[in-house]
């Protein structure tokens, strides 16, 4: 038996029943036992968990014994890696089941090829029994017919291609030590697979494409009711990254959708994309936000409360810091203020630079020239002006812990919600931070100073991915 069939048998033989991880994108390659490849071209996958992508290298240009020879060798690797995350990730917590809503395709809540909506549900107990946290998944957008139609051919897009079994951790773990305010609450994560944060109304019967992203909010928050979040006394909205987004601007709905009488809470997670140029001067990510609003006909269904006050220009009620302003439920944001995916998105996206001078920069802060750093300086500037415009530094219902990190997404895993290598701001990890506010034990808000004065933040991971 060769080196990679044995390290794939040990690893499932250690999980029998358990071959779950946080990235199932991640899984499912491990489970193919193949790089996947569209166009001839390597994929890069898209989750705030990242494969290690330098794994994968083309050795075309290697001659064909060599080539070989060094294909088997990056294959054990990359199964040797999948061993090690799987068997890491079953130490964070319990593989939940999925649950398909296949009711919700009558009413027209369909993912974009047209399956069913899908969420994880794992019950809640004792204390925390009619406590209820809906935490939403990110994974980007897509802004056309082409990208879309792309996104429909994987589990961001389809339900028919998500695994059916998924690790809960962090915000969502059921372990006491690791998570003593929530453990024991409903704790439910939602797929995530229209494209549009949960806010598209469309249809495109020329392509068979789906953004009814709404609808699937609405469905999934109905199918929760009927299944005891109706008798919720505490109710918690969140999400990473796009879902993040999604908590922002779906979190006056969620508080309307539940009775008078329970508490809500929203909690956004990278979330907070702001509104600012490009290294080019130009506006990509104001345009790109107008194609996913345009395509997905989301207007409608964004807040009202920022949509009135937008004039001609109600799409841009996709950047929080437009739609916090009137917000009226509770918030509170987990960001880095040097947020990978808006440095490389935002700030220095490839299409503003066609000269690649920002590439080693985007990957690592590290490597930046002192004129790079200048740059990224000025924008942790104007992300923070945009959190105070926002009413977060001085509203008595809002809530942030904004660290120096060059991070993206930190509620998710136990390694940065709450362990001895969780970042810290103020003496306080995210964890802590966030339950002393949901429970008003104090009334909080970190704000960590200049990057690189912290040295509790992770390793910078750079070959993490561009999509959020």
């Amino acid at each position: 038996m060769d080196f990679t069939s044995t390290l794939w048998q040990l690893s499932w033989h250690a999980l029998p029943d358990e071959a779950y991880i946080w990235n199932q994108r991640w899984l499912r390659l491990c489970q193919n036992h193949h790089t996947p490849t569209r166009n001839n071209k390597k994929l890069l996958f898209t989750s705030s968990t990242k494969p290690p992508h330098r794994l994968f290298r083309s050795a075309a240009a290697q001659p064909s014994k060599s080539r070989m020879i060094s294909a088997r060798f990056r294959q054990g690797l990359s199964l040797l890696a999948c061993v090690l995350t799987i068997l890491s990730l079953k130490a964070e917590g319990a593989s939940v089941g999925i649950t398909y809503l296949q009711d919700a395709v009558a009413k027209g809540a369909v993912c974009l090829d047209g399956s069913p909506p899908a969420y994880h549900f794992d019950k809640g107990s004792g204390t925390g029994v009619n406590n209820w946290i809906v935490h939403i998944e990110g994974g980007g957008w897509c802004e056309d017919v082409e990208t879309c139609l792309s996104r429909k051919k994987t589990d961001l897009g389809s339900s028919k291609l998500m695994v059916k079994q998924f690790g809960f951790s962090g915000l969502l773990s059921g372990q006491q030590k690791s998570n003593p305010d929530f453990y024991n609450w409903n704790r439910i994560k939602v797929r995530y697979c229209d494209g549009s944060s949960f806010t598209g109304d469309a249809v495109d019967p020329a392509n068979n494409l789906f953004f009814r992203g709404h609808r699937i909010f609405e469905a999934i928050v109905a199918d929760l009711l009927a299944k005891g979040m109706k008798n919720a006394k505490n109710a918690i909205l969140s999400g990473c990254s796009a879902g993040g987004l999604a908590a922002i601007l779906k979190c006056d709905r969620f508080r309307d959708l539940l009775p008078a009488t329970t508490k809500v809470k929203c909690l956004s997670d990278a979330g907070f994309f702001i509104h600012a140029k490009d290294v080019s001067g130009g506006q990509h990510i104001e345009n790109f936000y107008s194609k996913v609003a345009k395509l997905h006909g989301s207007v409608k269904n964004l807040p009202a409360s920022c949509t009135s006050r937008m004039g001609a220009r109600p799409e841009l009620c996709f950047f929080p810091q437009y739609v916090v302003q009137t917000m009226k439920t509770p918030i509170f944001f987990v960001n880095s203020a040097y947020d990978s995916w808006q440095i490389k998105n935002i700030l220095a996206p490839s299409a503003a630079d066609k000269s690649k001078a920002w590439k080693d920069c985007k990957l690592d802060l590290k490597k930046c020239t002192p004129a790079q750093l200048k740059v990224i300086q000025d924008f942790r500037t104007t992300f923070l002006l945009a959190i105070n415009r926002a009413g977060v530094l001085t509203s008595p219902t809002k809530g942030m812990f904004i660290d120096s990190c060059y991070a993206h997404c930190q509620i998710g895993r136990q390694i940065t919600w709450s362990s001895d290598s969780s970042p810290v701001v103020g003496n306080t990890k995210i964890a802590k931070a966030f339950g002393d506010w949901y429970y008003e034990r104090s009334p909080l808000r970190k704000l960590d100073c200049p990057y690189p004065c912290n040295p509790t933040c992770p390793k910078v991971d750079s070959e993490s991915g561009l999509d959020g």
